[in-house]
């Protein structure tokens, strides 16, 4: 089965079922090791989920781990979105923190079953190559997923880190954004709202709503295009070319500055628009069509496949850092597509970018509880309200009914 690797959720779990987007699933009834712990589980992601059961199964690793290790994996029977036409990929393999772990944090992740039965250390690394080529390809642009370790011979230049400043996703500090070397002059909270994150599972670089506003200005503005659609900043519309030209050279550099570990420094990560202006497979005869690599979130930072193509990225979850370098492979065109530089002082940011009240979940879980419980207190009040003989009568009209469509529970709780 192929794996879609994903930095942002942690559980793995492959097709359990025969489905349409499917070419092979994992038929549990003919493993002789697969043994169900009878849990069901339920993921939701930015986009898609899906329900399965909770087993275990052994697994060995061909290439530099020796042995066979028990994990927990979970057998997809039912999803909505998350296996989509022409996906290459019959699986997922989360490798953040179990604070992400459905159905709860007592679930222990892939990697850090590894870690724990192979006393590999607990570092991972991933290249993700394809910078430069159709978006919907065959789906094998290479890249490589390094358990245990950093491999030297996958990055060039130094490794840059910054700190994951809390473990459930990794989240990272973001400092400053530049497009075509100007800043964009945003209070630096407004990058991290209401968090930054590195995502591999994430195609795009995904921004909050006002700073995507901010950089698709920046970029209209410093681009060579005079009219330019608002459908493809949007990812309605693609843009298209004739076939000999290159349209990269028309846009600008993107470059996101990170807090280094000396809390005083900073580096910036730059991607050339060879990484966020993208290629669609097999539009037209003599145009080459393309997609804006960049959308807007509404709960979100995140540096996601966009980003991640032109970097080696190491997850050292035993430092708590991630760490970037130059990939060989970020090159299109013989000409690298990626840039790493620094260290520039942080005198000029806050000491502090993230908001110091995050609502993650567990904390989103407790509200949700006192909510319950305090509706439960007045849905009992009403109801000895109602068996009290009510001393006058009162004719009921339409407009004193409350019904589902004017509810509060309807129109304040989606």
């Amino acid at each position: 089965l192929n794996i879609l690797v994903d930095t942002g959720s942690s559980n793995f779990a492959v097709a359990g079922v025969p489905d349409p987007d499917v070419t092979s699933y994992f038929n549990t009834e003919l493993s002789s090791t697969y043994k169900s712990q009878g849990i069901d589980v339920t993921v939701k992601y930015s986009q898609g989920s899906w329900t399965g059961v909770l087993g275990t199964d052994v697994i060995n690793i061909p290439k530099g781990i020796d042995g066979s290790y028990t994990i927990n994996i979970a057998t997809i029977l039912e999803s909505e979105n998350f296996f989509l036409p022409g996906v290459k990929w019959h699986g997922i393999l989360g490798l953040a923190y179990d604070a992400l772990a459905k159905p709860s944090s007592s679930v222990e992740t892939f990697f850090d079953s590894l870690v724990r039965q192979a006393k590999i250390p607990n570092i991972f690394s991933l290249q993700m190559c394809g910078a430069g080529l159709p978006v919907s390809g065959s789906g094998t642009n290479g890249g490589s997923l390094v358990l245990g370790g950093i491999e030297p011979s996958l990055y060039t230049g130094d490794i840059w880190y910054t700190p994951v400043k809390e473990e459930w996703y990794y989240q990272v500090e973001i400092l400053r954004l530049e497009v075509g070397g100007q800043n964009l002059e945003l209070d630096c909270r407004e990058y991290n709202a209401d968090k930054a994150i590195v995502d591999s599972g994430t195609t795009l670089l995904r921004l909050p709503q006002k700073v995507f506003s901010a950089v698709v200005q920046a970029i209209a503005r410093t681009s060579l295009i005079q009219e330019f659609s608002s459908g493809f900043w949007t990812g309605s519309q693609l843009a298209c070319w004739d076939k000999t030209e290159r349209p990269w050279s028309l846009f600008p550099k993107l470059s996101i500055y990170l807090r280094d570990e000396n809390s005083s420094r900073s580096f910036r990560i730059s991607i050339l628009p060879q990484l966020y202006i993208q290629p669609i497979l097999g539009i037209g005869e003599n145009l080459q069509c393309y997609r804006f690599g960049i959308s807007s979130s509404t709960n979100a930072l995140v540096i996601g496949a966009t980003v991640m193509e032109g970097f080696y990225v190491i997850f050292d979850r035993a430092q708590r850092r991630v760490g970037f370098a130059v990939s060989p492979c970020a090159e299109v065109d013989g000409s690298p597509v990626s840039e790493i530089e620094g260290p520039f002082t942080t005198a000029d940011v806050a000491s502090n970018c993230v908001s110091s009240v995050s609502f993650h979940e567990p904390v989103l879980w407790i509200a949700s509880y006192a909510l319950m419980s305090l509706c439960g207190i007045i849905l009992l009040v009403l109801i000895i309200l109602l068996l009290i003989p009510p001393r006058c009568q009162h004719r009921y009209t339409d407009n004193d009914v409350v019904n589902d469509e004017s509810s509060l529970v309807r129109h304040r709780w989606k």
